[in-house]
């Protein structure tokens, strides 16, 4: 079964409590656009090589399409389909007036120099550039990009229209149009998700033992933030191994050895443990936080965690939530937990167009308030129809398509 596939199938699956005409309920389930292209770009060594990038326009009822381009060698089209998929419904949920986008190119960023990813990042808006623009697609960072890369993406385009249009894209550096706090966004959004949740269910003092796959942007971010607030983080992991310590891990000096080491494995106060057996640790909160399908039929059964947040897009199947939903497992779907990271670009894309600037806590607050906002509907629909959290959030999002 194809990731575009079971995130369609998940649709059907809340569609029994959404109310939404059978002709929208079809609409969704193809993308408004969908376009494949080829990228020459001139390496270091003389030589031309030739990347396949995708962008996806998913619906876009509501606004602009919105949604990241990802620098990867595992993107593919159903991978790219799904995700501007979930961005349709993560934009719906939230309120924001955008549609979903995604975008990406078959490429092992980590193999390219400096200048061989500009010229990369150049030409994938030369080869799109009719598609894109403010009121139509506005790109963001993903895995593999960043700010700089979103500059040399805005510079292109700029160059290409023979005007300023910072507002075509988000996640760029602050002195071309950036907003403060984007880069914790994801982050901020899923610890206000978390304790919403465990104030919704009357925790809210309660200290969590904590486990989180994927030691990123977001997942270290967000490690520090419950850290902070007084949970105990028993094992972290990134894509070179996994640390466990039960008495619970010191964040501040395992984030100071990933930066300076490149691996959360050269930290010398805990256990080193498989990838794979972090996701089954005896942890009253797992974060899976890095790729998609990272949770599937084969290892559900060995998750212990009675509550699960998706901090990445996607980390669990359909048929291990089935599974995972048998035995009680709560799982509180990326549509809501990560949606901090697009809350944000919106901002930034309304700062654009206005030509304002605003501050920090002017973002968090309204992060705040939209992400309560979210989660109060979510969680009382949930509770009122006594269905999952995901089927009432993917519920919420329908009808909120719904023209």
């Amino acid at each position: 079964m194809s990731l575009f596939t079971d995130s369609l199938d998940r649709l059907s699956w809340s569609r029994d409590i959404a109310n939404i005409t059978d002709v929208r309920f079809q609409a969704l389930h193809h993308p408004d656009m969908f376009v494949e292209v080829t990228i020459p770009v001139l390496m270091d060594d003389g030589a031309t090589k030739f990347f396949t990038g995708f962008r996806c326009r998913y619906d876009s009822v509501r606004g602009p399409a919105k949604g990241g381009i990802r620098f990867h060698h595992g993107v593919n089209p159903h991978e790219v389909k799904s995700l501007a998929f979930w961005m349709m419904l993560k934009t719906a949920l939230v309120d924001l007036p955008l549609g979903g986008g995604k975008g990406g190119v078959i490429v092992n960023a980590r193999e390219l120099s400096h200048g061989e990813l500009e010229r990369l990042s150049r030409g994938y808006v030369r080869a799109l550039f009719d598609v894109l623009g403010p009121d139509t697609d506005v790109p963001a960072p993903d895995v593999a990009t960043n700010p700089q890369v979103m500059s040399w993406m805005t510079q292109e385009y700029e160059t290409i229209a023979r005007k300023k249009a910072a507002a075509t894209f988000t996640g760029k550096p602050l002195s071309i149009g950036g907003i403060r706090g984007r880069n914790e966004a994801t982050a901020a959004g899923s610890m206000r998700v978390i304790q919403n949740w465990l104030d919704h269910t009357s925790r809210g003092d309660e200290k969590l033992a904590v486990a989180i796959q994927g030691f990123g942007n977001a997942g270290a971010i967000l490690a520090g933030l419950l850290y902070d607030r007084g949970h105990k983080i028993v094992a972290v992991s990134d894509s070179r191994g996994a640390i466990y310590d039960p008495n619970g891990l010191d964040i501040p000096e395992v984030t100071a050895t990933k930066a300076n080491e490149g691996r959360v494995s050269a930290y010398k106060g805990a256990e080193s443990i498989e990838l794979d057996a972090l996701l089954g640790l005896d942890v009253e909160l797992l974060l899976p936080s890095a790729l998609e399908n990272a949770i599937t039929a084969e290892n559900a059964d060995q998750i212990k965690a009675p509550l699960i947040a998706e901090v990445a897009n996607g980390p669990i199947s359909f048929d291990a939530e089935k599974i995972l939903g048998e035995r009680g497992v709560t799982i509180l779907p990326d549509i809501l937990v990560n949606s901090g990271g697009v809350t944000v670009s919106w901002m930034e894309w309304m700062q654009n167009r206005s030509g304002d600037q605003w501050s920090a806590a002017r973002v968090a607050e309204r992060l705040n308030q939209m992400l309560d906002d979210a989660s109060a509907a979510v969680f009382e629909r949930a509770s009122a129809e006594d269905v999952p959290v995901r089927m009432a959030a993917y519920a919420i999002a329908m009808e909120r398509l719904q023209p």
